[in-house]
C-alpha cells in the first residue's frame, strides 16, 4: 500500500511540473480535478475536493483492468485537454 502511495504522490509531482511549465494544462488538470471532486466534499475531512477513493479505483479498474493502477502522467494530460474540448459532451 506504502508503495502505491508513493507512486501516486510521484504522479501528482510529475503533473504539477507539467502545469507549472505549461500553463493551459495546469487550467485543463485543474478542470478534471474539479469534475472529479467527491459529492459533499465540504462536508468530510480532510475538506478537499478529492475524488472518492471508490471511484477512483473503479476508473482504474475500467480504463486499466486493475483497481491498483496509477496511470501514466501522458494519459492523465491527454485526458485533460480531450475533457476541455467537449469530451463527447
Amino acid at each position: 500500500m506504502a508503495s502505491l502511495r508513493r507512486a501516486w504522490l510521484r504522479l501528482s509531482l510529475v503533473l504539477a511540473a507539467r502545469a507549472f511549465r505549461h500553463p493551459r494544462v495546469a487550467a485543463d488538470l485543474l478542470g478534471v480535478a474539479w469534475r472529479f471532486r467527491s459529492r459533499r466534499w465540504w462536508a468530510k475531512p480532510p475538506f478537499l475536493p478529492l475524488p472518492d477513493g471508490e471511484y477512483l479505483r473503479w476508473r482504474m479498474h475500467t480504463a486499466y483492468g486493475d483497481h491498483d493502477a496509477v496511470p501514466p502522467a501522458d494519459d492523465i494530460v491527454r485526458y485533460a485537454r480531450w475533457a476541455r474540448g467537449g469530451g463527447g459532451r
